[in-house]
């Protein structure tokens, strides 16, 4: 879902920058010693997932594995996606760097949603409640990225109208895929180590 470079208008961009930069800010500040490696993990994971992408005009369809991110990262989503992105965008020009603060955005974003949503749900002692608030974690996320992604292009001009809605339908499978892949990680993580879904939010 990387919106590429020469698309967007000026505002967008700079609405984005400046939405990722106090993400990042208060990111930064929850992100502890001890926690560092959870973080650099997750960004991985993300850099990862969405190298495999599907070109559609202006952006692409890949895994964004964001649900699950936000649920164990809370705030310190933005500057692990940022990080994923600008080297993404930079090793592999996925994207681009004056778009880097609204991808950012549009990602991290709906996962710092999540957490403040399923955070809490994913740890309740019935696994069927966890496994299902993972699953909608997951198809949530991309939804709202999706959502968000078609907002800056129609804020950018009208004739992006209809692609604005095309990607929020094509998007519609990897919003299920997601939402599976969140609650099986979800059901795997309450079993092998279960503190990892505490997040950093107090």
């Amino acid at each position: 879902m990387h919106i590429a470079e020469g698309v967007l208008a000026g505002p967008v961009l700079l609405t984005g920058a400046a939405g990722t930069a106090a993400g990042c800010v208060i990111g930064l500040k929850k992100i502890d010693y001890h926690n560092t490696p959870r973080v650099a993990v997750m960004s991985s994971t993300f850099f990862v997932a969405s190298l495999i992408h599907i070109p559609l005009g202006p952006i692409s369809i890949h895994l964004l594995l964001n649900g699950l991110i936000g649920i164990i990262l809370g705030w310190a989503s933005f500057p692990a996606l940022l990080v994923a992105l600008f080297l993404q965008a930079l090793i592999f020009q996925f994207g681009g760097i004056t778009t880097l603060g609204i991808n950012t955005l549009n990602m991290a974003l709906p996962a710092v949603l999540m957490y403040y949503l399923f955070a809490k749900p994913v740890r309740n002692p019935h696994k069927n409640i966890a496994v299902f608030a993972g699953f909608f974690a997951g198809f949530l996320a991309v939804l709202i990225a999706s959502l968000l992604v078609a907002l800056a292009l129609v804020f950018t001009g009208k004739p992006f109208l209809s692609v604005a809605k095309f990607i929020v339908a094509a998007h519609i499978p990897v919003m299920i895929i997601e939402g599976i892949i969140t609650a099986f990680v979800v059901g795997f993580l309450r079993r092998v180590k279960p503190e990892i879904l505490g997040g950093f939010v107090r």
